[in-house]
């Protein structure tokens, strides 16, 4: 693997790294160019063995040795040798726009989205809890779905058009790099997507505050074996379409006045009492 020692934060060969904490140029650049970012050893080396391609890595000189595991799953991937940029602390802050203190950056090649109907397909016959996810435009808050997705059995997200990026720097991070390993794709449209899930015996619960909404702790006592749960935007929740269009509205018992529970909190609580039933 070839290392490669850089001094200057302008240097083209690291065009990749440029400006990470800018979100709206991140948002619009990552998509377009087919990469993310993937932050700190553990999360790379997730990556890694999901068969994500890595088009380079950057750290500090101190990382190569406690990081040489890493870069020797990289270069012996199938993909060839992957350079490896070396500078500096000042200069990789200077690159990136934060203080680099993870270990390592490696930009990878984004995998080809599935559709939403080749996605449900492709799930195992076992398969019983997706998650939708409408408009939620905090990095922060996708990351930490995904996270809880992952750890309480949700076998797939799908993301609305308008929600955050799920491969977004810090939406990786939060995750603990768990957006890699949940399928997950974006929908074209939620209504269509609603449909899909349908077709494929999925009941549609919203997670919402209106009138109607059942208790989650009854919903729980006899929830469908093959359950998608809806989540909403930060602050509005779901929009009145989403909640028409749902199966059933659900809402989680609150206490002392408050009304909800941050999204991110929500989901958690959520995919806790709707876990997969044990056979």
């Amino acid at each position: 693997m070839p290392v490669i020692r850089v001094d200057d934060a302008a240097d083209a060969r690291l065009a990749d790294y440029v400006s990470l904490t800018d979100v709206v140029l991140r948002s619009r650049h990552e998509p377009a160019r087919g990469i993310y970012i993937a932050e700190s050893a553990s999360v790379i080396q997730r990556a890694l063995e999901v068969g994500h391609r890595p088009r380079s890595l950057l750290m500090a000189d101190r990382w190569l040795d406690p990081l040489a595991d890493v870069l020797e799953m990289a270069d012996a991937g199938p993909h060839g040798s992957v350079p490896v940029y070396v500078a500096e602390t000042e200069v990789l802050n200077a690159v990136a726009g934060f203080n680099v203190h993870r270990g390592a950056l490696a930009a990878m090649a984004r995998p080809a989205l599935a559709t939403v109907d080749d996605l449900l397909a492709s799930l195992p016959p076992g398969a019983c809890r997706v998650v939708l996810l409408e408009d939620i435009v905090d990095h922060t808050n996708v990351g930490a779905i995904f996270r809880s997705a992952a750890a309480l059995g949700a076998d797939a997200v799908l993301v609305a058009p308008r929600c955050a990026d799920p491969l977004y720097r810090r939406s990786v991070r939060v995750s603990m790099g768990t957006v890699l390993q949940v399928p997950w794709t974006r929908m074209d449209d939620w209504g269509t997507a609603v449909a899909s899930l349908h077709a494929s015996g999925f009941v549609v619960a919203a997670l919402a505050l209106t009138e109607s909404a059942v208790s989650l702790d009854d919903f729980a006592r006899s929830a469908p074996r093959r359950l998608a749960l809806a989540l909403g935007a930060e602050g509005d929740g779901l929009s009145a379409a989403a909640v028409a269009g749902a199966d059933q509205v659900v809402r989680i018992p609150m206490s002392l006045g408050v009304d909800s529970l941050n999204v991110a909190a929500a989901s958690a609580v959520a995919l806790w009492a709707l876990r997969p039933p044990s056979d």
